[in-house]
C-alpha cells in the first residue's frame, strides 16, 4: 500500500466497535451500486432502498457468525463488470477477504 492509500481499518472508522467484538468492516462503492439486490437476497445485512434503487448496509462492522452471509453479498455483486462494490475487510490485517479480484488481499475500491 502506499502512503496515499489510506489503510482498510481506517476508512469509516469514527464509531467503530473494538476488533475483537467485530472483526470484520464493510467497505462500500455506494456511488457505484445499481441496485441489482444480489446483496440483499445474499444477507439478511443488506437491504435494497426502493425509492433510490440503492443498497445499504444495516451495519459497515460485522462478527464472525456474519462473515460469510457478506461474503457472499460481496462475490454476488455484479457492479464493476462483476468485481462487486462491496468489499468485505479483515480489520486485524487490513485483508481484503472478498470479491479479492486481484486474490492478494488488496482492497479493490477504485478511489
Amino acid at each position: 500500500m502506499s502512503d496515499s492509500t489510506p489503510r482498510p481499518s481506517e476508512i469509516g472508522e469514527t464509531d467503530a466497535p473494538p476488533i475483537e467484538e467485530k472483526p470484520y468492516k464493510i467497505v462500500f462503492e455506494a456511488n457505484k451500486c445499481f441496485g441489482a439486490g444480489k446483496c440483499a437476497e445474499a444477507s439478511r445485512n443488506w437491504e435494497l432502498d426502493l425509492e433510490t434503487g440503492i443498497a445499504k448496509p444495516r451495519s459497515y462492522f460485522i462478527t464472525e457468525e456474519e462473515l460469510e452471509e457478506n461474503v457472499r453479498a460481496a462475490e454476488l455483486c455484479p457492479a464493476k463488470k462483476d468485481r462487486g462494490v462491496i468489499h468485505v475487510v479483515d480489520r486485524r490485517t487490513d485483508e481484503e477477504i472478498a470479491p479479492d479480484p486481484h486474490g492478494d488481499g488488496t482492497l479493490s475500491v477504485d478511489w
